[in-house]
Parts: C-alpha cells; structure tokens; sequence
C-alpha cells in the first residue's frame, strides 16, 4: 500500500475523532444496523472543515479541495475498517457498499474556489469543490433517482455471480444511465452483468436553474449601472436531504463540484451541490450625512423631515416640489419591502394621464432596491410551468417572484385581460399563487400543486385618458370621487393606496414641462442642486437602512387607527352592500403608519405617523367611495407648495388642525374608543 495514502487514512481517523464525527458515524451505522436489512449501498453523510485538516495534513486538505473524489474513497476505506473493526453493520459485506459524501463548511476565501455565474469560460472541468451565489430562476418537481444497485454476473462459475462485489454508485454530475443501464459487463470474465432489483437504493432529486444576481439589474426599467454582462442560467441538482431545501426567488450561497451532463447530442454544464445556504446580504448601517444634517434641521417637527425627503426626491426625473403625494407614497412604498411572511405590504395603484412622466418616476424609484423589477408585457407576472432541458416539470419564477423582498412594475393595468386581473386580486388577497402540474403531461404519476409565496410590493397605473375612451362612464359620481370601473372594484379595494397625480396632462406645470425639455437637451445634466447635495446613491443607501428597522406601535397610535377604522366602517356604508371599507383596510393603515415611522428613522409609530397614515387613506378611500364626514381636503398631505421654512410652518399647522378635526370625528362615530385629547 502506497504509504502516503495510508498516513491519511490515519489522518481522517484522528480528524473524525477529534471533530465529532465519529460520533456521528457510529450514531449513523446504529440506525442501518437496527434496521436488520440489507442494502446495496449504505450512505453516510461527513461534514468536514478543510481548515482542520490542512492543519492536521496539508496533503490530505489538498485532497479534499481539489480531488473530492478520490478523498471519498480515503474516508471509505477507513469508514469501512471501523465498521468491521467495531462490528456496527452485521449485513455490511464489502466497502464498495459505502457511499461517502464530503460536505465542507466552507471554501477558501480566495477567487479560484469562486465560481462566477456570469464569467466566462465557465470552468465545469475541475471536478473539485466551488462556491457559488445567485438568484433561483426555476425549479422541477422532486423525483427519483438512483442512489446504488447491485449488479450480478451472469456466468455462474464467476465468484461475482453472488455476493456484494459488483456496486455502482451515483457519482456527482453522472447521469441516471452511468448508474444502472443493461450492457455493463463483469471485469472478471467480460460476462453480461445483471441488476439485482430488490437491491436498487432509490434517493430523492430535484433539478433547479439558478443565475447570477446580476440578472435582477437587467429585469430593471431604468438602471444606473451602464455595464455590460453576460447572464447565462446553470443547471443544479439537490439530492437526498437537499430536495427542497431551495425556494424559489430566493438567493443562496452552494458549494458543489461541478460538471457536463451529456444530454443526447447536447452537452449541459451544472453543478452537483453538497451545501446550501440562504444568502442575505447586509443593509448599509449609516446614512449620509446630509440626511443626518437634514434630520438634526426638521427635528422640530415630525412631520417636516419626510415631507423635505419627498419633496426633493428624484429630483434626476422630476422638478422638486412636484408630485409630492406620489413621491411620498413611493417612498413609504420602498421602505415597506422585506422578505418575511408576515410583512406589511403597501401597493400602489396611480390614476394619472401623464403616463410619461409617472413611468420615468416608477422606473427610477425602482433601481433604489436591490430587487425591483419592471414587468415585460410579453411574459407572466406570476410562476407558470414548462418542461425543462430533461422533459421534466420545472416552475418558472417569473416577475413577482423575482422581485422578492422588493417591488413589482407592473405598468398599465387597464392593459391585463379579465383573467389575469382575476388572478392579480387573489395574489394581492392571499399572498400566494398556485401553481398547477398535469402529471399526464410531465409524465408523472399524479397531478400536483405547488403553492407559491409572493412577497413583493405592486405597483401600477392607469391611464385616465385610454381609459375613458374605453367604456362609457358613469354619471352617478358622489363628491370626490373617480371613475375607475374599467377595473374591478375588488381589484382597486385591494391596492393599499389609489392616487391621483397633480398635474393631468391638458395642464402640466411650467417647471415639469422646463425640467423635460432640458432633459432631452443635456441627459445628464444635474438640474438642481439639490440633486447633487442627495444623490441617487444617497437615497438608496436611506431607503436600505430605514426599511431594515425594526419598529413598534404605541399605545396613542394603535387607539388612533382603531378609533379611525371602526368611526369609517360606520360612516361609509350603505343599505345594498354594507360597509364600502375592505377588511384590509386596517392593515393598510398599520403599513402606512409603520412606513412614515421608519422613513422619520424612528422605531416607535407616533400619533403624528398615523395622522399621515389617515390621510393619504382617506384619500384614497374618497378616490374610490367619494367624500366622508371626515371630508379631507384633495391633497390633505400636501396642501400647498413647499418652498421655505415658513410653508413648512404652515404646514404643520394644518396637519395638527387634521389631527384635532380627526380627533372630533372618532369621537363623533366610535364613541367606545378611548382617545388621549391634547386642549392645546
């Protein structure tokens, strides 16, 4: 025996007892020996740090990282003397009966252990271990696979006639016919080789497509980064324990060892992967310091800073000072975006004939996440399914999914068909969508269903202008209130917020109208200073740490809300279908409320945050149903220019009179909640 190999067998004996994981192995064996059945193969599972080992043995760690395969077989032939050495599997004949697979922990932190979605040439040659990320684009169904089989020869004076001495194994990046297939032949006499059926080890598989995290810059309507870069999808395979450890829209970090599966006359390059970890990058722990400087100047009032926020941004697209209700709802809308289950979701729907300027503003607020993507009319907003490179079943993630964790562009709403609304408005309702696989079709057994989560913000629009020429409108209008019946009523109820933009088309204001004129002129020309002093970059770093904070409701805010939700659902009813106000409309509220909290950088929601929550509501609601007793100003949140501090003064004035008249009104039709009255 070549004594180098026998020193590392040594070698993983001493790792694998110091590490645990003969501890592990015996615990493993225990479970195949009670069993009283024999298996063609018995698979264990050893996790293994090559920091460790390189310290115990650099050869032994240049192995494992850079010939996986032939390390398995070291840990094999030690696996298999401790079993028989210490008698833990009675059934166990031979050591090709064991399957080792190695799973580091992790990789050098060094670029030749990177591989690149979006490099090229994608090296699959190196069957070695490489660690990857990216965004999983697709997935198949779980199906079966071939673990090990016990092949018998067919000449029945061959000693490989009987016995445990002709296993094929599944190797990583191997395909199902490299396993088990009909012309193998017996190394000892060249006789035909038979499967042994009963001894066929079935194991679990499924097939994902992942690409580079780049791809979700070029899903974008108006990006920043002008560089160029190839995005090409890879195929992987997650077996056994790692079937549906994946979800798909997520991002995650593998290591695998990566592979060519020959697929007729075509060649697929994939990764055979042996860990999986979800991969969530951190958020910017500052913001600038103009936003600090900014903060400190309007920290006598809570209203004042957001209200300066939305009136300077996108300053690149529009002039400030315009469109404010919109600017502030974006970006209440913007920090309202995570990727947890139970998160406050907060949809735009926009009312405008200025459908130019609203996309441009839409396009550019989206690049200020890491995940918004502007839907293409041509694809699917939700996950549908096709056959993949292998025939099988795979679920596309398509736009929403995509945008997890961020916003969803979905453009003009009044140009989806009945049934693709229909499935919008139970997407908005529940969360989630379901996906449905004709077993018939993808040559499974049985038909399946896939539930699907979806979390992400929607945005759209509609144009008032195409709209009206599209169906005849009403004339029964109660004050305040907008045509929308070219989309369901259901539909609109189910949108957190319905806006109408300032300025219609037939009177677009004169600094909106300068602002695109010398746009088209100078491109990228810096209008206002204002631009320069909070750039693009500024904001996107605000938006990252404010919707990263955690934040609670007090006591005077939560009463408010619910003083304001139960005085509504009394007020806006009527005889024929009850109460006009949705169920969700109190969710709505709480996201709005939390949404103007954290864009103030506070963690506490204040009386003052759900009085702009209120508002823009209310607003809306008179979009939808018209006026209330309430009775709201058009544009309650901005009722005047902001040009100094003394608007801003008198702006705080009015919103405090709002919050005095708001007051009065919960008082006046939910008597049975307890409000704190300030007599200032």
């Amino acid at each position: 025996m070549d004594p180098e190999i026998q020193k590392m067998r040594e070698v993983v004996l001493v790792y694998l007892d110091r590490s645990g994981g003969l501890q592990k192995f015996v615990h493993d064996c225990k479970k195949y020996n009670d069993s009283k059945q024999s298996y063609a193969v018995y698979r264990f599972i050893i996790s293994i740090n090559p920091s460790d080992i390189a310290e115990l043995d650099a050869t032994l760690g240049n192995y494992v990282l850079h010939n996986p395969l032939q390390a398995a077989q070291i840990f094999q032939s030690v696996c298999f003397v401790a079993i028989k050495t210490l008698a833990l599997i009675e059934q166990l004949k031979t050591e090709a009966q064991i399957s080792i697979l190695l799973k580091p922990t992790h990789l050098p932190p060094l670029p030749s252990y990177v591989l690149s979605l979006s490099a090229y040439p994608f090296n699959y040659t190196s069957p070695r271990f490489y660690m990857s990320e990216g965004i999983v684009i697709a997935m198949g169904t779980v199906t079966k696979y071939t673990q090990g089989a016990r092949f018998l020869c067919t000449e029945e004076t061959c000693p490989f006639s009987e016995g445990f001495r002709c296993i094929r194994v599944h190797c990583p990046g191997a395909t199902e016919s490299a396993t088990v297939r009909t012309d193998f032949v017996c190394s000892l006499c060249s006789s035909p080789l038979q499967e042994d059926m009963k001894f066929r080890v079935l194991g679990d598989k499924q097939i994902v497509e992942m690409s580079d995290a780049k791809i979700l810059n070029a899903l974008k309507g108006y990006s920043i980064d002008k560089s160029h870069f190839r995005i090409q999808a890879f195929t992987l395979f997650l077996r056994d324990e790692l079937a549906n450890k994946m979800t798909i829209g997520n991002h995650y970090r593998i290591i695998g060892i990566p592979a060519c599966v020959q697929n007729g006359l075509q060649a697929t390059a994939c990764i055979e992967v042996t860990s999986v970890q979800l991969y969530k990058p951190n958020g910017p722990s500052f913001v600038s310091d103009n936003f600090k400087y900014l903060l400190s100047l309007t920290s006598s009032s809570c209203w004042r800073f957001t209200a300066v926020l939305a009136n300077i941004f996108a300053s690149q697209v529009v002039p400030p000072g315009t469109y404010n209700t919109l600017k502030l709802a974006i970006l209440l809308s913007l920090v309202q975006t995570c990727e947890k289950e139970n998160a406050d979701y907060l949809d735009l729907l926009i009312m405008t004939s200025d459908t130019l300027v609203i996309d441009r503003l839409l396009n550019y607020s989206l690049c200020l996440l890491p995940r918004g993507i502007r839907h293409p009319p041509s694809s699917d907003i939700f996950p549908s399914v096709s056959k993949d490179k292998h025939g099988s079943a795979s679920i596309q993630a398509c736009s929403a999914v995509l945008a997890k964790g961020g916003i969803c562009y979905i453009g003009d709403l009044s140009s989806y068909k009945k049934d693709k609304l229909e499935l919008l408005q139970s997407v908005l309702e529940s969360r989630t969508t379901t996906v449905f696989i004709p077993g018939k079709k993808y040559g499974e057994e049985a038909d399946q269903q896939v539930t699907v989560s979806v979390q992400t913000n929607f945005w759209s629009f509609v144009d008032v202008d195409s709209s009206s020429k599209k169906h005849i409108q009403k004339e029964n209008f109660l004050i305040g209130q907008m045509d929308v019946s070219l989309i369901p009523a259901n539909l609109v109820d189910d949108f957190g917020l319905l806006i109408y933009n300032e300025f219609p088309s037939c009177r677009l204001s004169s600094p909106v109208i300068h602002h695109i004129l010398k746009k088209a002129i100078y491109p990228e020309a810096m209008l206002y200073k204002v631009s320069q002093q909070f750039t693009t970059q500024d904001y996107e770093e605000f938006i990252l740490f404010a919707r990263n904070l955690h934040v609670e409701l007090s006591s005077e805010a939560e009463s408010l809300i619910q003083g304001y939700y139960l005085a509504s659902r009394r007020v806006r009813r009527d005889s024929i279908h009850g109460s006009t106000l949705s169920a969700s409309a109190l969710k709505i509220l709480i996201s709005l409320a939390k949404a103007h909290a954290k864009l103030s950088l506070r963690k506490t929601v204040l009386e003052e945050d759900a009085v702009i929550a209120v508002l823009l509501l209310e607003s809306s609601l008179t979009l939808k149903h018209g006026t209330s007793a309430l009775c709201v100003a058009p544009n309650p949140v901005f009722p005047f220019d902001l040009s100094d501090e003394n608007s801003l003064q008198q702006r705080d004035i009015y919103l405090m009179q709002c919050h005095h008249q708001l007051l009065k009104f919960i008082t006046a039709y939910s008597p049975g909640i307890h409000i704190n009255t300030n007599e200032e």
